[in-house]
């Protein structure tokens, strides 16, 4: 291609094959190089004035210390990412696509070494984290594919001598929210999006899991993702509230894109409010399983244990109340129980038969605590489990509890932890008005061999996801979010990246038009024009009507 039909950007890197690499042993065995505790911002490591403790929730251990950023590292990094964009913006789209699909490889490289981060500082059993790691790198796979089809499009206007084209453009500085659960691919689910669409972004992790986002900024720089494109600003729980405010109220961020507590997602609306800033948010589920008469119980037992204690409860899409209808109950509840006690075994991630690790801090073990006192003092039966595990302070029971009803505040109240309540239902009707009954409507699933009923009940959920004789429902491929109070847009799949892009329209009158645009980027708007080229380099658009 002639170079004065190239989008300006860097030149692309050649690929080469990801070479394996040795890490020296860090805090816990982990890898030292990937073990980051500084900020990242511009393409350099900066350290801060102070710095907080991160712990490892199974020993209480101290795996290191992070640096504290606050206010004014924050605003540093929406400036070092707002220059970046002016180049990001402008890279060609296959170099952009080479770039996450280089930050892949390197995920995929070293990706036990990602994982014991991610166990280490979260307590996730290692063979999640190493699923984890896989899922998260996928999705920078995915948009990096993405990224080389955002295609625009043209419209025919009622006037003759006028057309009309419709421009995806990239937003700008994205502010990136994330969580401690999935610390790794809460991150890449949102930056791959908003990367492949051309913005840049600063991320904020949450502090119990500031290592995997450090970990993910060193790879992003040996990937060769321009300096201040990918920006890291951890801080303790302490600055988090000023910190979220700044990158909410801050004139060059364009985006927010947040994962959290439904409460916390409507403090940073309200800030982002002011400016009319571009939102997206998944916040909080309180999902419903139901299991119908007609369900085959061994399959919804099967899934009402992937859907429940992956990550000791601790995900927004986990199984939050079971509600099962009364013929098939008894059974259904004596599987569930055997099923837990003879599958999960709680323990330090790190150990080989650990299925449920420690629950991320002692402030989430009180609240599963209140929820079986809370239903036990108004009628529930502890079928199994039900109180602390002698392992450490963080560490629960996994619990089945029994006639349950729904005045208990495990049937109105996410858990976020390792309890499965019951509730004995009669009629379709009651189940669904059940299930919809809460303010939020992440994710929902439910077991029936009865095809009009699957379309009945796949239709009248009130949730964002559906797992229909299925519990685990995640896929990069899929769109991710929820309606009501659950959050705003989708992650993930095809439509995620339209959370990063605006949409502009552009009228041509006139008749003939010269425009000086690239060749290239005109194919890519998919039009039905005739092209030729101007002695002037310019480019001739010839509109015509095209008929199939």
């Amino acid at each position: 291609m002639a170079t004065w039909l190239r989008l300006p950007g860097r030149a692309p890197r050649p690929r080469r094959p990801a070479q394996p690499r040795r890490c020296a042993g860090g805090p816990a065995g982990l890898c030292a190089a990937l073990l980051r505790t500084d900020g990242f911002v511009g393409g350099r490591w900066l350290p801060a004035a102070a710095a907080f403790p991160v712990h490892d929730p199974a020993s209480g251990a101290e795996l290191g210390l992070v640096a504290d950023c606050g206010v004014r590292e924050a605003r540093a990094a929406v400036r070092a990412a707002h220059e970046a964009f002016r180049g990001w913006r402008g890279a060609a789209a296959k170099e952009r696509s080479s770039l996450l699909r280089k930050w892949y490889d390197l995920m995929m490289q070293n990706k036990d070494d990602l994982a014991k981060i991610i166990t280490a500082e979260s307590g996730k059993p290692l063979k999640e984290a190493q699923g984890e790691i896989v899922y998260s790198a996928l999705f920078l796979e995915w948009f990096s594919e993405e990224a080389r089809r955002i295609y625009g499009d043209v419209i025919y206007t009622p006037a003759k001598e006028k057309r009309a084209l419709v421009l995806k453009q990239p937003l700008g500085v994205a502010a990136v929210i994330t969580p401690w659960n999935f610390p790794s691919a809460m991150i890449t689910r949102k930056v791959g999006a908003a990367l492949a669409a051309g913005c840049t972004v600063v991320v904020k992790p949450a502090e119990h899991t500031p290592f995997s986002a450090l970990a993910l900024a060193e790879l992003a720089n040996q990937a060769g993702i321009p300096p201040g494109v990918y920006n890291v600003i951890p801080c303790s729980r302490k600055k988090a509230k000023e910190v979220g405010e700044a990158l909410c109220t801050d004139p060059l961020v364009s985006k927010i894109s947040f994962t959290g507590s439904t409460a916390t997602g409507k403090v940073l609306l309200h800030h982002a409010a002011g400016s009319v800033k571009r939102v997206s948010m998944e916040l909080g589920g309180h999902a419903p399983f139901i299991v119908f008469d007609s369900a085959n119980v061994d399959q919804a037992v099967a899934g009402a244990m992937a859907s429940k204690f992956r990550n000791s409860g601790q995900t927004c899409v986990c199984s939050n109340r079971f509600l099962v209808q009364r013929g098939i109950h008894d059974s259904f509840v004596k599987k569930f129980a055997e099923a837990m006690k003879t599958n999960l075994r709680v323990g330090n991630g790190f150990e080989e038969r650990t299925t449920q690790g420690p629950l991320i801090d002692e402030k989430a073990v009180e609240k599963v605590e209140k929820h079986v006192s809370d239903a036990v003092s108004k009628g529930a039966t502890i079928v199994t489990g039900g109180k602390r595990h002698q392992l450490g302070k963080n560490f629960f029971e996994p619990t089945l509890l029994s006639n349950v009803t729904r005045d208990m505040l495990c049937s109105h109240e996410e858990t976020f932890g390792p309890l499965a309540p019951v509730i004995k239902f009669d009629t379709e009707e009651e189940a669904v008005a059940i299930a919809n009954a809460a303010d939020v409507g992440l994710a929902g699933y439910f077991y029936s061999q009865d095809p009009a009923q699957i379309w009945r009940v796949a239709e009248q959920l009130e949730v964002g996801m559906v797992g229909v004789n299925e519990g685990l429902i995640s896929s990069v491929e899929c769109p991710f979010g929820g309606v009501k109070q659950s959050g705003l847009g989708r992650e993930g799949s095809k439509y995620g990246i339209d959370e990063y892009l605006e949409l502009k329209y552009v009228c041509f009158g006139g008749g003939t038009i010269y425009l000086p645009l690239d060749l290239e980027v005109l194919s890519m708007l998919g039009l039905g024009l005739c092209l030729k080229l101007h002695r002037n380099l310019c480019t001739r658009i010839l509109f015509r009507y095209v008929h199939a």
